[in-house]
């Protein structure tokens, strides 16, 4: 699947709170915790709870919310599908860094383990 410029914008542009019950859902009803969920996005972003907290107050878009990440330097070994996509292959880099939390997120709500899942 070939990821197109308007799909790039359209992304980059969600709001982050917008979302972000829906990825609790998710893993909430596979049986997993928020605070999993906080330690998946805290490896990749290296934002703390609180932090995530503050961006969904203020209702950063998804671009935002990523260019004040420090992205973890093996997120790099984050591959896979995910909504169509393999992760690795995506050019746009924010995309792909969207992209990267969709596939932990969804590798937590799998019942992964968290060490397979942070790449450890």
């Amino acid at each position: 699947m070939k990821v197109t410029e308007e799909h790039n914008i359209r992304i980059a542009k969600i709001i982050f709170a917008t979302v972000y019950p829906y990825y609790v859902v998710k893993v909430e009803k596979k049986g997993r915790t928020e605070a999993e969920l906080h330690e998946v996005m805290q490896w990749l972003t290296g934002f703390d709870a609180t932090t995530i907290q503050s961006l969904i107050d203020e209702k950063v878009t998804m671009e935002e919310f990523f260019e004040r990440a420090r992205l973890n330097p093996n997120a790099h070994l984050i591959t896979g599908v995910i909504c169509g996509y393999r992760v690795e292959e995506i050019d746009n880099p924010l995309t792909q860094k969207i992209r990267y939390m969709d596939k932990l997120i969804d590798e937590l709500a799998k019942g992964k383990k968290m060490e397979k899942i942070l790449r450890g």
